[in-house]
């Protein structure tokens, strides 16, 4: 018998991480190690696109604000400032709580964007996801919605694309007619969608004298939900110290319930009675705003009441995201 030749692999060209092309999970991974893409490279792909942002909106202008509007506010728009000029034929870009159909965004036959927050996204970062929209809703046909789809791993986000400088200053409205500038040409389906919405929005104030703060109404009672920038563990020492002074209450018949917590800040919540408009609570918020800072400036241990009513608040928080 003849004798079988030695078999001798001809050495592959290795590549950088950074040369890796993307192919299908089951495919062998271009790197030559043998394996397949979702066990080599692609895990890590994977994991960057998966991986939770706990604070999706951070070093954004107005980021209280941004996280307000995405849980708490029904209807609202602000205008955005891109880093870069407009593209040709794109006159502005306007984000807005939702959009009709749940769209993720919308060029409207003006060539005007309009970039939905209300949404899933489908990574585990926000930003990242509604980086994406914006760029392709620049470059759309006027008068055609954006579908969603999930961002490229290495693609921008918000904070590479948004001023930082740009102001951030939202204006909440009692419905949703700003989705249809000519309501008698909309379509059967906006119009309903339109209808829908706005009898579902409860209706929101936001204060004007201290920051991402809003009044809502709802049919039991009233609220003033706050979200706060400063850090969580510090804002509930303080609010645990203003709690057990007191000294927590927006006025007669108001009570600081509890917090939520959401996208990494944290959203204390008062309940009003019935009767008190956002009118009424604008002195009393900016009077617990002084109260709060030197809470916050306090650095002495807690005293047990003070450890009873941050326990308390504790126990009643709630996270959104």
């Amino acid at each position: 018998m003849a004798k079988k030749r030695p078999q001798t692999k001809a050495k592959q060209p290795q590549l950088t991480d950074g040369e890796i092309p993307v192919v299908g999970a089951r495919e062998p991974c271009p790197c030559n190690s043998g394996r397949r893409y979702k066990a080599c490279h692609g895990r890590a792909a994977a994991h960057a696109v998966t991986e939770l942002v706990h604070r999706p909106f951070e070093a954004l202008a107005g980021e209280a604000d941004w996280i307000a509007l995405r849980e708490l506010v029904p209807a609202a728009t602000v205008e955005l400032h891109l880093k870069e000029a407009l593209p040709e034929g794109v006159p502005s870009v306007t984000l807005a709580t939702v959009l009709p159909m749940a769209w993720p965004a919308l060029r409207r036959e003006d060539g005007s964007v309009l970039i939905g927050l209300q949404n899933d996204t489908a990574s585990g970062d926000i930003s990242r996801d509604l980086a994406d929209t914006l760029q392709r809703a620049l470059t759309a046909e006027p008068g055609t919605p954006v579908q969603g789809r999930r961002a490229p791993a290495d693609g921008p986000r918000l904070q590479d694309l948004l001023d930082p400088e740009g102001a951030f200053e939202p204006v909440v409205h009692p419905g949703f007619e700003f989705w249809v500038p000519d309501a008698q040409n909309a379509t059967t389906e906006v119009t309903a969608s339109l209808e829908r919405a706005n009898a579902a929005a409860i209706p929101t104030v936001k204060l004007a004298g201290v920051d991402a703060a809003y009044w809502c109404e709802t049919p039991d009672k009233n609220h003033l939900r706050w979200v706060m920038p400063h850090p969580e563990e510090q804002l509930l020492d303080a609010l645990a110290r203003l709690h057990a002074a007191g000294r927590s209450s927006l006025g007669d018949g108001t009570r600081l319930v509890g917090s939520f917590r959401a996208h990494g800040l944290t959203v204390p919540v008062w309940d009003l009675p019935t009767g008190v408009t956002s009118e009424d609570v604008e002195k009393p918020a900016a009077e617990f705003a002084e109260r709060l800072a030197g809470a916050l400036a306090s650095d002495a241990p807690l005293t047990a009441d003070e450890r009873r009513a941050r326990g308390g608040l504790t126990n009643r928080q709630v996270t959104l995201s």
